[in-house]
């Protein structure tokens, strides 16, 4: 891995090389998705089936695009048993976290009669996507489905590309029937998104969609949100690791790699206070690369958007860091709880050697679906609050607003609303002829 020295022009110029990797400077592919998006939301059933033929080579049609019971059975037979009990212990820490997140509704009262409060209310019809493509992900199908069951959702809908014979991965499937899915169908791309945007003959429209995609997918959300609501438009992975002279070399390279695998638009930053740590770490890197499976995928990665950043002092790697505001962001330090609280900006924060973050993305409980592409510094995880909306509650008896009418009649004449303040005053009308 390159080795900078971490100056404020070096810092700008990673910047702006990270930015490039948003779903936003792809615009190219924008024509494409909404012709998609558009024929779907005209011709429905036929557009998406037309275009599950084109793009993963399945005959699908009304009576075989939504996935059996049979089908689920037979997915449980296809995975090892070992598989589905590590799917249910993970199922179990990520259903306990999330149900700390559960908002409740709220009313406060006062002796004059006024009722103020909040009521939480869950979305009706969610829509989880999920990509087929080379891999599956199960674990992504975990962190999406958990949080809007545990809010309440009444329908959790799950999309995802068959392969060639119609087939959904058994991995796939079993992990949506764990984590309680409500329906499935085959369908994947910017088609599936339309048909839950929009709705069709076979898939009802749902009030929101999550889940990752690739770049079609993540434009695809982008154009039908305010039809519906969406989680994010979710960038390439990326990981930054601060570490001082204590950190283990080998355990940092390991945990750059683990991100720099996704694909080649991957990020993996080590910032370090150790010349000496930085220069371990490169070295380790190339040790494991060699070894691991998807060795050409993580050196593109590295090539363009891998770095080991030399700062001057602990407080500039924490300034640098807040302003890439990664995804991921692992803390090995001799202090790294104190660290911590410096760090205002990043999606997960991993403290300590033994927290590396796999522990986060299959097994800890928070959610692995977080902000990328600088997104960190007004978004956050994705959570049960994505799944449920408030509603303001105001009740005033009369005693209540007679104290108050003629300040909110002013206010409203003050903006030239009239018919605003005549509804206050009407309800004086009496007392006013007085």
């Amino acid at each position: 891995m390159r080795i900078v020295k971490l100056t404020e022009n070096e810092r700008n110029n990673i910047l702006e090389n990270l930015l490039k990797r948003s779903p936003s400077q792809y615009g190219q592919y924008e024509s494409a998705v909404n012709e998609i998006l558009e024929n779907v939301r005209i011709n429905k059933d036929k557009a998406l089936f037309e275009y599950t033929e084109k793009f993963d080579g399945a005959v699908i049609n009304s009576e075989n695009i939504k996935v059996t019971d049979e089908e689920i059975k037979e997915a449980y037979t296809k995975v090892d048993q070992k598989l589905v009990n590590i799917i249910r212990k993970s199922l179990a820490n990520i259903k306990e976290y999330h149900q700390k997140q559960i908002s409740y509704s709220w009313f406060d009262s006062k002796p004059d009669g006024t009722i103020l409060g909040q009521k939480v209310t869950p979305l009706s019809r969610v829509g989880v996507y999920v990509p087929g493509g080379k891999a599956a992900y199960p674990s992504s199908v975990l962190m999406n489905i958990v949080p809007a069951k545990v809010a309440g959702v009444d329908k959790v809908i799950m999309v995802t590309p068959p392969d060639k014979n119609g087939k959904v991965y058994p991995m796939t499937l079993v992990a949506a029937n764990e984590a309680g899915v409500d329906e499935v169908y085959k369908a994947g791309g910017a088609q599936a998104i339309a048909a839950l945007a929009y709705g069709t003959e076979s898939i009802k429209k749902v009030d929101k969609i999550a889940g990752p995609g690739n770049i079609y997918v993540a434009l695809a959300k982008k154009a039908v949100y305010g039809h519906v609501s969406i989680d994010s438009i979710a960038g390439p992975s990326e990981i930054l690791v601060i570490a001082d002279e204590t950190a283990n070399p080998r355990y940092v390279a390991a945990d750059l790699l683990s991100q720099a695998e996704h694909d080649e638009m991957a990020s993996a930053i080590l910032i370090t206070t150790s010349d000496e740590l930085a220069k371990k770490v490169s070295d380790e890197t190339d040790k494991f690369i060699d070894k691991l499976s998807r060795a050409e995928i993580i050196k593109k990665s590295l090539n363009s958007y891998g770095y080991i950043l030399v700062a001057k002092n602990m407080q500039e790697a924490v300034d640098t860091a807040n302003e890439i505001a990664s995804e991921h962001l692992e803390i090995v330090t001799k202090n790294p709880f104190d660290i911590m609280t410096k760090i205002k900006n990043a999606g997960a924060i991993f403290i300590g050697e033994y927290s590396s973050e796999p522990l986060g993305d299959y097994f800890a409980g928070p959610n692995h679906v977080l902000p990328t592409n600088g997104t960190a510094k007004f978004f956050s995880p994705l959570s049960v609050d994505d799944f449920i909306k408030k509603s303001s509650i105001i009740s005033y008896s009369r005693e209540a607003l007679e104290h108050i009418h003629t300040d909110i009649e002013d206010f409203a004449k003050s903006e030239q609303l009239t018919a605003h303040a005549n509804s206050i005053a009407v309800r004086f009308e009496e007392k006013n002829t007085i």
